[in-house]
């Protein structure tokens, strides 16, 4: 897999959770789900995994994968990289 940016991630985030913040207000580290982070949701996890599969080609096998992969930022950063 090339080289996957963070700021790649984030606006791949803005485009499909519909989030009304700007990229720099997403950290590497921010949770993606729960109340101490982006607040993120079963739908949103959907949405993500079908805008990998779409834009990198990985799909997330299981949703014990997804629960690793879809952390944070980093997380998913790191996973894309190893596909």
């Amino acid at each position: 897999m090339p080289n996957v940016s963070l700021d790649e991630l984030k606006q791949l985030l803005l485009e499909n959770c519909m989030l009304k913040l700007q990229p720099d207000e997403i950290q590497e580290d921010l949770p993606l789900f729960g109340p101490d982070g982006l607040g993120l949701d079963s739908i949103d996890a959907l949405q993500i995994t079908v805008a990998l599969e779409k834009k990198y080609k990985a799909t997330i096998p299981n949703p014990e994968v997804a629960r690793q992969v879809l952390q944070n930022l980093g997380s998913l950063r790191e996973w894309l990289l190893r596909q």
